[in-house]
Formats: C-alpha cells, structure tokens, sequence
C-alpha cells in the first residue's frame, strides 16, 4: 500500500467528506423530489440508496487512483516523458472506469441512474466550494 504524505491524506479524507455531503443534501432532494413534485416519475427505493452509495464509491476510487499515481510520479524526477505518460495513462483509465460505472449504473435495474451519476461531480464540487469560501 502507498504511504501517503500527510497533506495528501487530508485531501482523500475532504474528498471523502465532500461526497458523503453531497450524497446525504442528493439523497434528502431525491425524497423531497418524491413526496413534493414527481412521485411518478422519481422512485423511492433502495435503488436511489444504492445509486448514490455505489456512485460515491466510484467518484472517491477515482480520486484516491489519482493520488497514488501523482505519489507514484513524484519520485520520477529523472523521466519526465516518462512521468508524463504514466500521468496520461492513469487519466485514461480513471475516465473509462467512470464510462463504465455510468454505462453500469444505465443499464442495471437496481440503481437510480440520476443517483448515481450525481456523485460523481461531488468531489470537484467540493473543491471548488471551499476554494471560493477561502479555506
């Protein structure tokens, strides 16, 4: 398993957090949603628990790959193209797997695919909340 620095830690730990937030404020506005507007049209199931949960998941996996490969790339003083590539490399596959969640999450009955897409916008969210509000 990869040591991570503390500073990096602390970002997995925010991402974290930022999800959980917004999985908790996407879930509150699905039931909301359900028993206010369209309760024809917006399910309330286990399929918007397990969207939301499941896409979570997904979004925060996404976020720690990144860290290991940047932990991964930062030794690699000697080899920028090198460096480079790896970085490439990882992006790709991290986009595939979220590709393949939302083709997952479209075509398997047991998740909500709103819900589970919506986590996946969580973390950059969360980032670019606290960056206007200066912390």
């Amino acid at each position: 398993m990869f040591n991570f620095e503390p500073g990096v830690k602390k970002t997995i730990r925010d991402i974290v957090m930022y999800t959980a937030i917004g999985i908790v404020v996407e879930l509150i506005l699905l039931i909301l949603a359900h028993f206010f507007l369209l309760p024809d049209k917006i399910p309330f199931d286990y399929t918007i628990f397990l969207g939301a949960v499941a896409g979570g998941f997904v979004a925060v996996l996404n976020f720690v790959l990144m860290a290991v490969t940047v932990t991964k790339v930062a030794g690699m003083t000697d080899d920028e193209k090198m460096a480079r590539k790896i970085l490439q490399g990882s992006y790709s596959k991290r986009m595939l797997m979220q590709i393949v969640w939302i083709v997952i999450a479209l075509i398997a009955p047991c998740f909500n695919l709103v819900a589970a897409i919506l986590p996946l916008l969580f973390p950059t969210m969360g980032i670019k909340i606290r960056a206007v509000l200066g912390k």
